[in-house]
């Protein structure tokens, strides 16, 4: 444990020092605490070593997922729904089952995985992650509308793929775990919890008897998400299901929690992702990446390349789009830190298939953090009318 802090921190430090470079390069932070993981892991160094049946594995993955998805719901509440749902619904309705189905198809065709486990497969990766494509998102050059495309899909698509994921893991699990009447109970209480917790305290908060005080209202919503992650535990409600809709939650009731939390939460939820990425590249061996077979490295490949470009490519016919930007949504489908996660629970479920499901999710997930991260400066390039500045010039900050 203290090996793993020390990693950690170090990391976590050359992180803060490179961010600035990163910005501007295709260095990505991201990258660095899974490779990192990777090599200090029992497959390389061995200087860090842990198991997928480790406590400290479950624990971080619940807790990284959980502060992910309240920090994604905070970002989409009903009213950014409604006034820009026309895109983002082309990719959340269509493209994402689309992508789910495709991917599925190729697990259970090119690898000959059954089909409930195909399609499990299939709902760990539909979800994207924007983190991966920052320089995409955040250039002002990059037309808003795609821009705006990205965040929205990317800020819901983790919380609509839940479902799928717990139900085809649900089925995987047979009589061994959880019956969907369970599921079906446990999805209930999460989404009854991540409503009322939020929504009542925050009519608290404008009676006449209450007020936050400038310094404590950031806290006002880790409150709020706490006493939900508590009540779920207590409750066995779905612990990702009631942050993403206590979330949500929020956003639509509380703008002003919304708007005091956005900064502070959003460094919560990032220390969390480059945890689960350090853990997970640790859990990364040569030797699993050998397992996989060719067939395993051409899945990934065509999971990238095929499923969600084929989906996003139906789901945009007519939309308006021009080819361009309909390429850069296509492109920057990268499977991150949600896909990171489910990956983590399927490993820890103890199905039948968890290990060759982890595998194949794993080998998918590193070969999009390294293309999508490293190609998301030159695509957003390509948006930008100063063709004339070189790619190495300094000035070109985002």
């Amino acid at each position: 444990m203290i090996t793993l802090l020390t990693a950690f921190a170090g990391l976590l430090l050359l992180a803060v020092l490179l961010s600035s470079l990163a910005h501007r390069t295709i260095l990505s932070t991201a990258a660095l605490f899974l490779v990192a993981g990777f090599v200090l892991g029992d497959g390389v160094l061995g200087v860090l070593s842990l198991r997928p049946d480790d406590e400290l594995v479950g624990t971080l993955a619940e807790l990284a997922l959980f502060a992910v998805l309240f920090t994604d719901g905070m970002r989409v509440g009903w009213t950014d729904l409604r006034s820009a749902w026309r895109l983002p619904g082309r990719a959340l309705g269509w493209g994402l089952p689309l992508t789910l189905l495709i991917t599925a198809a190729g697990a259970h065709y090119l690898i000959g995985l059954g089909w409930v486990e195909s399609l499990l497969i299939g709902a760990i990766l539909a979800p994207t992650d924007p983190v991966f494509a920052a320089a995409l998102v955040g250039n002002e050059k990059v037309p808003p509308r795609l821009r705006q495309l990205l965040n929205v899909e990317s800020g819901v698509n983790d919380g609509l793929a839940l479902p799928f994921v717990m139900v085809f893991l649900a089925i995987a699990a047979g009589s061994h775990d959880l019956h969907l009447g369970d599921l079906s109970l446990e999805l209930g209480l999460g989404l009854l919890i991540g409503v009322a917790v939020p929504w009542l305290a925050i009519k608290l908060e404008q009676t006449r008897w209450f007020a936050a005080s400038t310094p404590y209202e950031p806290l006002n919503a880790l409150a709020i998400g706490l006493l939900v992650l508590a009540l779920g535990k207590a409750t066995h409600g779905n612990l990702f299901l009631a942050a993403f809709s206590a979330g949500i939650t929020v956003a639509t009731f509380g703008e002003r929690q919304r708007a005091s939390f956005e900064h502070f939460g959003e460094l919560i939820a990032e220390l969390f992702k480059l945890a689960a990425l350090l853990v997970f590249g640790v859990l990364i061996t040569p030797a699993l990446l050998g397992a996989v077979g060719w067939q395993g490295w051409l899945f990934a490949i065509l999971a990238l390349i095929l499923a969600r470009p084929a989906a996003i490519w139906l789901s945009f016919l007519g939309s308006g789009l021009t080819a361009r930007e309909q390429a850069a949504v296509a492109w920057f489908g990268p499977k991150g830190f949600a896909s990171v996660v489910y990956a983590l629970i399927v490993l820890s479920s103890g199905i039948a298939a968890s290990q060759q499901v982890f595998q194949l999710v794993a080998v998918t997930i590193v070969v999009s953090i390294l293309l999508h991260s490293s190609t998301d400066i030159v695509v957003a390039r390509g948006f930008d009318d100063e063709r004339d500045v070189p790619a190495w010039f300094g000035r070109a900050r985002w």
